[in-house]
């Protein structure tokens, strides 16, 4: 088996368990019903199934600028403003930093570089969409932006015609962020 099929195969398999393991906790903190952990265990295996089956790697793997996301942290920075700051939620505040985002390629309509920002900015709009609860202050999500870019980086040929790739990206970097935090406390 060559390389780039070990690292498809382990980076679905990661996935795929980060996510059902995200749908368990759900489960457990909400509820009891064998129905709804039913309903979970389909899903699961219809997400791994779509997961193997579908083309989500190009044959060549390439890697995200860094300057593209460095904007991630910014994102996330404004998001969370806007959510706790503002009291806006994170709804309404991921919004309005994914909107603003949207306007940055009209600065300069020629540029290579600018078109590519409101991504990176967005992806970390959902970083600063944390409840206090998880993310205890503007370093937590800095921390987060950070670790979430790095996987943009990492991810540029991954995930391809998967949907929510970015919030995927972001709950990666928000995890990772409390477990350390977590372990190290």
């Amino acid at each position: 088996m060559q390389a780039r099929q070990k690292f498809r195969i382990l980076s679905i398999c990661l996935l795929f368990v980060i996510q059902a393991l995200f749908l368990v906790a759900i489960f457990v903190e909400n509820t009891n019903s064998y129905i709804v952990l039913s309903f979970i265990g389909l899903l699961s295996l219809f997400i791994l199934y779509s997961y193997l089956k579908s083309p989500i790697h190009h044959h060549i793997h390439e890697y995200e600028s860094i300057k593209i996301a460095a904007w991630v942290p910014v994102g996330a920075i404004i998001s969370y403003y806007f959510n706790q700051i503002f009291g806006l939620g994170p709804v309404m505040g991921a919004a309005l930093t994914g909107t603003l985002a949207s306007f940055i390629p009209n600065i300069n309509k020629k540029s290579s570089y600018l078109p590519h920002l409101p991504a990176a900015i967005y992806c970390g709009a959902f970083v600063g969409m944390s409840s206090s609860q998880v993310a205890h202050g503007f370093s937590f999500i800095l921390t987060a932006g950070v670790f979430t870019a790095v996987f943009l980086v990492i991810s540029k040929s991954l995930l391809n015609g998967v949907g929510g790739k970015l919030g995927t990206l972001a709950f990666l970097g928000v995890s990772l962020t409390y477990l350390l935090l977590y372990l190290f406390k």
